[in-house]
This record gives C-alpha cells, structure tokens and sequence, in this order.
C-alpha cells in the first residue's frame, strides 16, 4: 500500500476548517484576558490586596501552564476536534462561574476552569495548521493564529472595559460568555482533524506497550506512550531551544496585558483609565502588526529566528529599564508609547519557538513537543505574576523594583537560548540534509537476516 502524501494542499476548505479552530482560540483569550482590564473592579469586588490579586492570573497560568504536555499529548492521541471541543466547554463554565462567583474562593476555581479550557485551544490550532496547510506555511499560520489571539485581546480592551464600566461585573462576563456557545456550533458540525487521505500514520501495535504480552492491559500502552512522547519530544534540542526562546520573549507582554498593566499604568504613572486602556490596546496592535512581520521573515529567511528573538528581548529589556529608571515620578508619554509598541512584538517573537520545535519533531510528536514549548512562556508569565505582586505589597507598591523582576528572567532566558543554539541548529541542518544517493557502481546490499 503507497503512504499518503505528507504534505497537505492547502486552499480554501483548509482556511475554512482552521478558521473555526482559529475562532475558538479567539474567544479563549477574550475569556484569558479579561481579567487584565478588570483587575482594579475585581480587587474592589473580592476585597483582595496586591498579591491576592495577581492569584487570580497566577492560577489560571499555572493550570495553563501545567496543561500543556497532557494537552498535547491529548492532541497526539484523539485527535483536534474532541480536545477543542472540551476545551470549549471548559473556558466558557469557568468564564460563567467567574461572572458569578459570590467569594474570592470561587472565583478562583473559576478562573482555574477557565485555564484548563483555554490551555486545550493553541497547541490544537498549531495542530490543524500543520495538519492542512504544507510544511512551508508553517511560521505564517503560527504567527496568524496569535495575531488572531491578540484581537481577542483588544476585544477584551475595547468592548469588555467598557461594558464592565457601564453595565456591571455580571453583565459583563456572563454576557461575554456567549460567545464561547456561539464558537461550539462550527466546531461539532464542521471541524475536520486533517485534510481526507491526509491523516496520521497509525503507531505501530507493540510501539505503544511495555513490552510485555498482547494480553496486558492497556494502561501499561498508554503510560508507555506518554513516557516515550515526552522523552522523545524533551530529547531534541530543538524542543528544548523552542521552550526558552518562548520562556523569553513572551513573558514581559503577558504581565503587562494579563494583569498588571491598567495598574501600572493608572496607579504608578497617573493616567486616566481610558488613556490606560488606550495604551493597552496599542500593545495588542503592535503585536499584531508584527506577527504579520515576522511570520514573513521567518518564513523566507530560517537564519532569522535567534537573532530576531534576541533582539526582541534586548529591546524590551531596553525600553523597560528606560521608564523604570526616567528620572522624576512619571515618565513621558512618549516613552510609554514607544514601550506599548516594543511589547506588542513579544507574542510574535514567543511564536519562533514553535519553529524550532516543528522540524525537530516528526508528525505524531508536534502535539507534545508544542506542549512543551508553549509551557515556557506560561511559566516565566506566572512566576513575574508572583513576583511583581508580592514585592508591591512589600515595597509599598513601588512599581519600579517590582517590575525589575523582569530582567531576571530575561537574563536567565537568553543564557539558555546561547547554550543550546548550537546543537539545535546543527541538528536542523542534519535532518534536513538530504540523504546520499547510490551509484549504480555501488554493491548492492547484503540481505537482511532474520
């Protein structure tokens, strides 16, 4: 029997499927980013401090972040539509049950549904570009998928705030979750894992066990198969090098836009809410305008991945140092603008992490390996989540040493993208090198012996 080609077309029914998939990650981040433009309401709401505030985000992104290698091992093995489907489900209870949460303590276990739905959505839409569209439209439709995603997060600025101002909280968040219902339509009726005669190869029988007699169980398959994905996945330098440049370049714009943005903004550099809100949503522009951008270069030129990303992080860090360090109270708002503009090319420099992850890794491991990845930004997200909280409460709300924790990260982030480089590239060249070609004068090969 011929293997299926493993390359997919591409064309119009492939947009129209990863459409749908791209549609259930935008409303997923509308839900993921709404708290960063209610985080000053949600504190007068629950009766929290600084640091039990920044709870709420560091829960979410905990089970986001702890999600991602289940997630993804969930994709790899029943496929894209049921893990986006209960992804669905899951973000739109938890963005329900936060609209109505009586006490800080539920509202915290709603916010935690709701990252465990939304950590179903991007590791299943990285899944259906790849599933698709051909190898080569791979960085565009990545950076595509989270320019998509930072429109949910500008849906977040420019209709939620003002509906959460004007209307109330529980209007607010119980009428936004409509949409999650609105996107669970298309994806049971019309979502397609892959293209047809484009589908996975099957794992072969005895891969998937321990080794032990057909007649076991099958929980020893299954934890055989996790254990092989992960190690597997985690082993090429590539998935790891993909993990630090997404820990790296992300994290500075998530805090910003997840939470402690509006608070920075208003408390710190007294600001109106609405010029606050006018600078957020300058971010989520940017970042949409440069995932356009990158998705190009990277696309046509695969020697700018490291450099692009490194400079992202040399200019965020730059910018930051800048108006922590302005002499005086405030800085200008010129110099908050132009910061606004540099975060909004953290989410496309996060995204070329997958493209080291994507070659590394054959077809049935880019569900785990995308897991992994996507887990770094979330965590370094989450720990400056933390910190920036906890030193607020501890300096008095001094916002120029709680945001100096994002150099640390950085700093930590960039020794390992320089370490390991090397070997992930050296590897890419390896695998992508073609392989040699007999001559006819060559002696045939021995026979194979049993």
């Amino acid at each position: 029997m011929s293997a299926a080609p493993l390359d997919p077309p591409g064309g119009r029914k492939a947009v129209a499927v990863w459409s749908i998939g791209v549609a259930v990650y935008f409303v997923a981040v509308i839900f993921r980013t709404s708290l960063g433009v209610a985080g000053l309401d949600a504190a007068d709401r629950f009766h929290v401090n600084a640091s039990a505030l920044a709870t709420f985000s560091l829960l979410q992104l905990l089970v986001y972040a702890g999600m991602q290698i289940p997630v993804g091992l969930m994709v790899d093995r029943l496929g894209t539509k049921k893990v986006l489907t209960l992804g669905a489900v899951l973000f739109t209870a938890g963005q329900v049950g936060f609209a109505l949460s009586p006490s800080y303590g539920t509202a915290l276990a709603a916010r935690a549904l709701l990252g465990c739905g939304d950590a179903m959505t991007f590791i299943s839409v990285l899944r259906l570009g790849t599933r698709w569209f051909p190898a080569r439209r791979g960085p565009l439709m990545a950076q595509l998928a989270g320019l998509v995603g930072m429109a949910g997060n500008l849906v977040s600025t420019l209709v939620l705030a003002p509906v959460l101002h004007g209307l109330g909280w529980v209007p607010a968040f119980a009428g936004s979750a409509v949409a999650g219902l609105v996107v669970l339509v298309p994806l049971v009726l019309f979502l397609r894992d892959h293209p047809e005669g484009y589908g996975p190869a099957a794992p072969a029988r005895g891969a998937a066990g321990s080794g032990g007699s057909g007649g076991s169980g099958g929980s020893g398959a299954s934890g055989g198969f996790v254990r092989r994905q992960i190690a597997d996945s985690w082993r090429e330098p590539g998935t790891k090098l993909g993990l630090w440049v997404h820990f790296t370049t992300q994290f500075p714009a998530m805090v910003f836009l997840l939470l402690w943005g509006m608070p920075f903004l208003v408390e710190a550099q007294g600001l109106s809410r609405t010029t606050a809100g006018g600078l957020l949503t300058l971010v989520v522009a940017s970042n949409m305008g440069f995932g356009l951008l990158y998705g190009q270069i990277v696309g046509r030129r695969q020697s700018s991945r490291i450099p692009l990303a490194l400079a992202t992080v040399a200019t965020t860090a730059t910018l930051w140092g800048a108006v922590l360090l302005y002499p005086g109270d405030r800085a200008p708002m010129w110099l908050l603008v132009i910061l606004c503009v540099v975060l909004g090319t953290c989410g496309p420099a996060s995204m070329i992490g997958f493209d080291f992850a994507r070659p590394a890794n054959p077809p049935e491991r880019q569900g785990t390996a995308s897991g992994i990845t996507n887990m770094g930004g979330f965590l370094a997200s989450m720990t400056t989540l933390l910190a920036v909280g906890v030193l607020l409460d501890a300096t008095g709300e001094d916002y120029r040493i709680a945001f100096s924790s994002v150099f640390v990260l950085q700093v930590l982030g960039v020794s390992r993208i320089l370490s390991l480089r090397g070997r992930a590239l050296a590897r890419e060249r390896d695998r992508r090198a073609p392989a040699p070609v007999a001559s006819h004068d060559d002696p045939a090969p021995a026979p194979a012996t049993a």
